[in-house]
């Protein structure tokens, strides 16, 4: 045997044992060692919402090579289908949202509009989201920012939405009210 050798062993037997001990270690529970957070809770915050939507020349344009004529300023009536996740610190929360629009039904069109948004809301009910929209006119990224005023359980959300796309840009003002539940 080498004189080399034996050092050599000891130091890849030691590193082996070293190597079985980590994972061991690693499931006892110190207090450095990080624990889960507890479940979220979410809160439920769909209901209608109405407004008028105002479209760029480029939209109509798109929506009239579809045989789809409507003038630039349209009303929107639907459903808001949002999930709150909250803590109870009172912190800022993560939302998550889709929103179903009929546009144009005072001009006797119906023009369906779908976004999936995802955002945040302070405590004092301000928020901003993102996420795509798909129309007739096309596929697009929103963008939307309000507040939500709370009366009690009821909430009476105030949403301004930009949608710039190809064809053009759609600018949106929507309210409606929900009344908060726990889920």
């Amino acid at each position: 045997m080498n004189v080399m050798e034996v050092p050599m062993r000891a130091a890849v037997l030691m590193l082996f044992c070293a190597g079985l001990a980590v994972p061991v270690g690693a499931q006892t529970q110190t207090p450095d060692i990080t624990i889960p957070p507890p479940p979220l809770k979410t809160v439920s915050l769909s209901g209608p919402r109405f407004g008028v939507t105002a479209l760029s020349q480029g939209v109509v344009d798109k929506l009239h090579e579809r045989s789809i004529d409507v003038s630039s300023t349209i009303t929107q009536f639907g459903w808001q289908f949002e999930r709150e996740f909250y803590n109870k610190g009172g912190g800022v929360a993560a939302m998550n949202e889709f929103v179903f629009l009929l546009g144009g039904l005072e001009q006797s069109v119906a023009l369906p509009s779908l976004s999936w948004m995802v955002g945040l809301r302070s405590p004092s009910g301000a928020e901003f989201g993102i996420g795509p929209n798909v129309t007739p006119a096309g596929v697009a990224l929103a963008l939307a920012g309000g507040v939500t005023f709370r009366s009690g359980s009821l909430n009476v959300p105030m949403t301004f939405a930009l949608v710039p796309s190809k064809a053009g840009t759609r600018i949106s003002m929507l309210t409606g009210f929900n009344l908060r539940g726990r889920r």
